[in-house]
């Protein structure tokens, strides 16, 4: 079977179900994207920038056999993001997950060379204003419908806070997060469960280029000895999407090696 192959059988199926996952082109979003479609869902790639990367991991999924389509959006703008909104549905024929993924590249991206103000304001349109859009919308459509489920991703150390720029950054940006999708959960209740996932040290494109004194602070705060991958992600978002978790909404589920929280 070839990474983005369909799996026959076992646990933790999507067979049929339509998953949008933003910010997709790379990174977390990407691996989820693969482990989706390996799991029998339709996905819905989405990019701002990175076209070409996107359209190679489209590609990649039919070839092997699975559904994928492709959306280009800035969510910053919230006539796109909306527009992103219709185009979905239009796509996948109906959408049964919504993943919130998308996220501003602070510490690799061109906005690394901003000033604080504007790191916070990219921050807010993205990582908080449209996220908090596209769930309530795509929570209520999903609501409508009769069910579906939202995925929401923070991070592990919003809650019990990081030294230095980015550290307060996205604590402020993650932390919202985390807070509104327990509100979001009970709004749709029962009808839509709506989860997020806490990521820790995962290894993208900083961490494979991090410091030797930032590699060392990752293993000494990381029990589990490791930095995550992506994949650790991709995981535990294909077991939050099934069936097998059917009894779980509201929570921030922390994947981060067991770091103190």
């Amino acid at each position: 079977m070839s990474d983005n192959g369909h799996e026959s059988s076992g646990f933790c199926r999507l067979d049929g179900l339509g998953v949008v996952i933003t910010g997709s082109s790379s990174g977390v979003g990407r691996a989820m994207a693969c482990e989706l479609s390996r799991a029998g869902a339709r996905v819905l790639v989405h990019c701002r920038r990175s076209i070409e990367s996107a359209e190679s991991l489209v590609e990649s999924i039919r070839s092997s056999g699975g559904e994928a389509h492709l959306l280009v959006a800035d969510l910053s703008d919230t006539g796109e993001a909306d527009a992103m909104l219709e185009r979905s549905w239009q796509a996948l024929g109906h959408v049964d997950a919504w993943v919130n993924n998308a996220g501003v590249d602070l510490l690799t991206g061109d906005e690394s060379s901003w000033g604080f103000d504007e790191k916070l304001a990219a921050l807010w349109e993205v990582d908080v204003r449209a996220t908090i859009r596209l769930a309530r919308e795509a929570g209520r459509r999903m609501h409508e419908a009769g069910g579906g489920v939202v995925l929401n991703i923070g991070w592990d150390q919003a809650e019990r806070g990081m030294e230095g720029d980015s550290g307060e950054l996205f604590a402020a940006a993650k932390g919202a997060v985390m807070s509104f999708t327990r509100s979001l959960a009970l709004s749709l209740a029962p009808t839509v469960r709506v989860n997020c996932i806490a990521a820790g040290w995962i290894r993208t494109a900083w961490g494979e280029t991090a410091s030797e004194a930032w590699q060392r602070r990752v293993l000494d705060e990381t029990p589990l000895g490791r930095w995550g991958e992506p994949a650790d992600v991709a995981h535990l978002a294909r077991f939050l999407l099934s069936r097998e978790s059917d009894y779980l909404t509201g929570q921030v589920i922390y994947a981060n090696g067991g770091a103190e929280r």
